[in-house]
């Protein structure tokens, strides 16, 4: 935008795939606020394994208040802390 005095719109609530579609491709993103957007991966790879794992419950709900900050189930939380770790 040229101008920064304008107001940029906000981002409509979409409910569908659909909606999402039809938004993207007739809007100009530009003109909206994206500000309160952050980064997303999404998991494609089967779960086949699992792993049963003994902690004290207080680290379970330090680990649950974290996960859902980020707004996500506590298992895929630490699913991604162990992933971050081996690819460092």
């Amino acid at each position: 935008m040229s101008n920064n005095t304008e107001k940029l719109k906000p981002m409509p609530s979409l409910k569908s795939d659909k909606q999402a579609q039809a938004f993207v491709d007739t809007a100009d993103l530009s003109t909206y606020d994206l500000s309160g957007f952050r980064p997303m991966s999404f998991e494609v790879q089967n779960k086949t394994a699992a792993l049963n794992l003994r902690l004290p419950q207080s680290l379970l709900d330090a680990i649950k208040v974290k996960a859902k900050n980020k707004g996500i189930p506590y298992t895929r939380y630490v699913r991604m802390l162990i992933e971050h770790d081996l690819t460092r």
